[in-house]
């Protein structure tokens, strides 16, 4: 009801809730590998083509990964013929995606140069960041000039995962992609814990009066007193459990009527 009936309207605030916890994710590659058309794909379920190689923008989305809210922010960096200036992403990521268009070989041998440079970084501080290798536009089969065997090797070389999607088609790959690398800064997150001893020990106390326990005497045998000691009882700690990782789909509502207007990346708008 409201007040002017002489009633206070019921307060609709939330009560404060913590912050959610952040993933930062920079989209590193050459230009014309997909970068944008692939965060666009995972932002609004939408392709477009044509974009802006100039522009660099970095976006926040709500996501929900096994069943665990995070705030993803994703950087679509603009790279023009391979690594430069990145500071702006190396001390700001938290895990990287690496990608390049299966259609385009100079495309791939760039993305060598990038996890170099990751590898130098990591190397460096001493942190290691996870880091996916994305094979694009899977769409083009047909003109393929990378193969999966080639991107795989690259990958196992440098130590990071392997995927390969499609920005134009398969909305579900691409949001797996991006859920799996929150899981690998999570897997990380969890790995740097220090380690928890396997036991404890428990000292109990001596008794104030030591109970002498008197032993009979055989076969003219000296009599022999006993006190009793301290006991260590150990408590074994259990193992950290691992949990079962299930692939959940964001919950972002799709209607046109609940959905905002949004902006797109590189200026383009869907109503």
């Amino acid at each position: 009801m409201s007040s002017m009936f002489g009633k206070p309207r019921a307060s609709s605030e939330r009560p404060p809730q913590s912050p959610l916890p952040e993933c930062n994710l920079a989209i590193l590659g050459c230009r014309g590998a997909g970068k944008s058309a692939l965060t666009v794909k995972f932002l609004t379920k939408r392709f477009i083509s044509e974009y802006d190689p100039n522009l660099e923008d970095t976006y926040s989305s709500e996501e929900l990964v096994d069943q665990q809210p995070v705030l993803l922010k994703v950087m679509d960096t603009a790279d023009q013929d391979g690594p430069g200036n990145c500071e702006r992403y190396l001390c700001w990521a938290s895990a990287f995606l690496v990608v390049y268009s299966i259609d385009n070989r100079k495309s791939f041998e760039g993305c060598q140069r990038y996890l170099e440079v990751l590898a130098l970084h990591a190397r460096g501080c001493q942190r290691r960041c996870p880091v996916l290798l994305l094979g694009n536009k899977l769409d083009m089969e047909q003109y393929r000039q990378v193969l999966s065997a080639e991107g795989m090797s690259l990958a196992s070389r440098f130590g990071c995962l392997f995927h390969e999607v499609s920005a134009c088609q398969d909305f579900a790959r691409v949001q797996h992609v991006f859920h799996e690398a929150v899981r690998e800064v999570r897997r990380q997150a969890e790995w740097s814990l220090p380690v928890r001893p396997l036991f404890i020990s428990e000292e109990r106390p001596c008794p104030p009066v030591a109970t002498p326990l008197a032993l009979p005497t055989h076969h003219s045998l000296a009599t022999c007193t006993f006190n009793t000691l301290s006991t260590v009882n150990c408590k074994e700690i259990p193992s950290v459990a691992q949990a079962k990782l299930v692939t959940v789909k964001s919950s972002r509502a799709q209607s046109k009527r609940k959905a905002p207007t949004l902006t797109l990346l590189k200026g383009f708008k869907i109503f």
